[in-house]
């Protein structure tokens, strides 16, 4: 059976990963210092004998017995609230922890993949936004700690595979949702549901005109997984082209729920994108995958989820 290492296996997109690997025949090792991970998300996990689960810090020194066919690491702080209250912890977990687990991939003759992000374009100046396009960051701005920890480590793959020969490959997740999601992560998502939910009001950020493009975990998973099995080095956008403002995705979700929750604006956040969209074209011809799930089918079983979630 083939192996993988998975950090920030206890997230809502590692602890997915987690099952995607397990249920197609792998040994999945999991390694999460829960920082933002919740064992709740693989607790179901560990009666399986093809998992294994390291509570640890990966930004320290890794080590993993035996052999390892994949490395993935996904371990990261990945919301606005996350990284503005840690804003030192996401720097080191997109810096020192790809240098460490790079060395094991490198020694083990792994499969390294990074989870990059469609942060690494900033606010886009290109729509949408294609993988040759360097992005619009503001390096010292408040979400400069995620961007910049994010490029740093696609920069620091890209030297380990070019002056190492290590197999790497690097995603550039757009938005995604789904169950496991954290109800209090501050994304759009999961804070429209929440307040809906309990019947609060809707906050949107500015006047609700910016854009996103959210696909399902289901949808990303896939792609992750097929870019992990091929031999693709360069970075490839995973994320639903379909865009949406921000301020039709609360209605949607007013309507969803059936709340009578009103929709407030608040002033939009310093360097917060305008537009999100990805260009998928790549991930079409290289990995032949596009999503499959419509927003509407994805919203219903996410519901479902925070139905049980909230209180």
């Amino acid at each position: 059976m083939k192996r993988v290492l998975i950090t920030g296996a206890a997230g809502f997109l590692g602890s997915h990963l987690c099952d995607k690997f397990l249920d197609n025949g792998f040994k999945v090792v999991g390694m999460d210092n829960f920082l933002t991970g919740s064992e709740d998300n693989i607790s179901h996990l560990f009666g399986n004998p093809n998992f294994e689960f390291y509570h640890h810090d990966v930004t320290k020194y890794v080590h993993v017995s035996g052999d390892l066919d994949y490395i993935l690491h996904f371990a990261s702080p990945a919301s606005p609230i996350d990284y503005l209250e840690m804003p030192i912890q996401t720097l080191k977990v997109g810096s020192l922890a790809p240098y460490n687990l790079l060395g094991l991939a490198r020694v083990k003759k792994s499969r390294f993949m990074i989870a990059s992000t469609s942060e690494v374009y900033g606010d886009p100046n290109v729509h949408p936004q294609k993988e040759d396009y360097w992005g619009n960051v503001n390096p010292i701005g408040p979400r400069g700690v995620y961007d910049e920890a994010k490029r740093f480590q696609e920069a620091i793959t890209m030297g380990y595979h070019t002056f190492h020969g290590v197999n790497t490959g690097m995603v550039r997740i757009f938005n995604t949702y789904g169950p496991r999601m954290r109800l209090n992560d501050g994304r759009a998502l999961p804070a429209f549901m929440s307040q809906a939910l309990r019947g609060e009001d809707i906050t949107v950020f500015g006047d609700g005109s910016q854009t996103r493009s959210f696909c399902y975990v289901a949808d990303l998973v896939e792609g992750i997984y097929r870019l992990t099995l091929s031999d693709y080095h360069q970075p490839v956008n995973i994320g639903n082209p379909q865009e949406i403002t921000i301020k039709e995705f609360a209605e949607e979700i007013v309507s969803l729920t059936g709340s009578k929750s009103k929709v407030i604006y608040k002033d939009l956040p310093k360097d917060d994108p305008k537009v999100r969209q990805p260009d998928i074209t790549r991930a079409k011809e290289v990995l032949d995958w596009t999503p499959k799930v419509d927003r509407a089918e994805g919203l219903k079983l996410t519901l479902e989820y925070f139905q049980n979630k909230v209180k």
